[in-house]
């Protein structure tokens, strides 16, 4: 996972249970750049963001960019996009932007577009959402009782 910004306390805490939960399916890191804080604006703010996060992502790496305006996945649909990724045999990147989202490039870059559904959530939150549902994907694959 890559994502903007450092998260606070009680979000690292569950981001960190859900990396260890994936950790025993995959080998998972996850990558935080620096938001652009004090960016004049927020396409400048974008911009930055995307370079440094453009900057992380290895060449053949399928991308995989959250993004508020795309189709949500299902629980279901998280765990075949999992297995479809596992038999693609490529690193997979989920790409997570700061509160202004993710610059234009690197949506129009992204091999999939996720989405979480209409609501609006904090970026930090967001970032503990995809980790969960990720863990959950990997749990149903597996037939194992987490998803009810």
């Amino acid at each position: 996972m890559l994502a903007v910004g450092r998260l606070r306390p009680i979000f690292r805490a569950a981001a960190d249970e859900y990396l260890r939960r994936l950790g025993r399916y995959h080998s998972t890191a996850e990558v935080e750049v620096r938001e652009a804080g004090n960016a004049t604006s927020a396409a400048v703010a974008l911009k930055l963001e995307g370079e440094r996060l453009g900057d992380r992502i290895a060449h053949g790496m399928r991308v995989v960019a959250l993004d508020r305006s795309a189709p949500a996945w299902s629980s279901e649909q998280v765990a075949r996009r999992i297995e479809q990724w596992q038999l693609g045999a490529r690193p997979v990147v989920v790409v997570l932007g700061g509160s202004h989202g993710l610059a234009s490039t690197l949506l129009a870059d992204a091999a999939e577009r996720w989405g979480l559904g209409p609501m609006t959530l904090p970026h930090e939150l967001a970032r503990v959402v995809v980790l969960e549902q990720l863990y959950r994907g990997c749990t149903i694959l597996r037939g194992e009782p987490y998803h009810k």
